[in-house]
């Protein structure tokens, strides 16, 4: 209840600034709050998001993915708005129960990651760069990095950035295979999307990440995908 009463207040919050700007005559767009309370479809959606039960935020996950292959969603903002907050319940946003975490659904924001790569566009990296970056969980962590390569925006680098960062942190003894293999597939397609045009001294981070994975802690499988991608990268230098 106390998220629901948070963003309630926001909502409010946004409506009354609207009013403001409304009386000086100031034409702007709507906020994605005010959308939700304008559009019962997506209010209905976003009710059952914010409900308490993992199945049921499971069941709105089912209907945005039907939306997104039905090539059924007339506004992508409202979309990411649901995806964004279900990829980080449970992390950026906690809620507690006698001390007890009672939000923590990693396979809800897994999925909801895979979504925001499947939806595209600025916001939904955004939000992917910031599951990647708060998320404690290795499964989701790479999910969000596929997702990124496959929306393969990297304005200044921000999201070959956020990928380094997140291999430079793990565990050098006990790393995941899942999340190397998804970063090598990643900076693949970042770059390939890209036309190789990386700023500044990414290649050489990049270059040297996937060299300490080659010769890392991670199995065969890893070691060769970390080869394959630098053969990648010196196709564009």
């Amino acid at each position: 209840m106390k998220g629901k009463a948070i963003l309630a207040f926001v909502v409010v919050g946004s409506l009354a600034v609207g009013s403001m700007l409304g009386a000086q005559g100031t034409e702007r767009e709507l906020t994605v709050e005010e959308l939700y309370l304008r559009d019962i479809e997506f209010q209905i959606l976003s009710e059952k998001a914010f409900s308490d039960s993992r199945e049921i935020k499971l069941d709105v996950l089912d209907e945005i993915e039907t939306m997104i292959e039905e090539g059924d969603i007339d506004d992508p903002d409202k979309v990411e708005f649901v995806l964004e907050y279900l990829g980080m319940e449970g992390t950026a946003r906690r809620v507690r129960e006698s001390a007890r975490l009672i939000n923590y659904y990693p396979e809800v924001r897994r999925r909801a990651a895979n979504l925001l790569g499947r939806l595209g566009g600025e916001r939904a990296k955004d939000a992917l760069v910031s599951i990647l970056l708060i998320d404690d969980e290795p499964m989701v962590k790479a999910e969000a990095a596929y997702a990124l390569g496959i929306i393969g925006m990297n304005d200044g680098n921000e999201v070959v950035r956020a990928l380094l960062y997140t291999l430079e942190n793990e565990d050098p003894l006990m790393p995941d295979n899942n999340l190397a293999y998804a970063v090598c597939l990643a900076v693949e397609k970042i770059v390939e999307a890209n036309n190789g045009d990386l700023e500044g001294s990414a290649y050489a981070d990049l270059a040297r990440t996937l060299v300490r994975i080659a010769q890392g802690n991670y199995i065969k499988t890893v070691r060769r995908k970390a080869l394959q991608t630098l053969e990648v990268l010196k196709e564009y230098q």
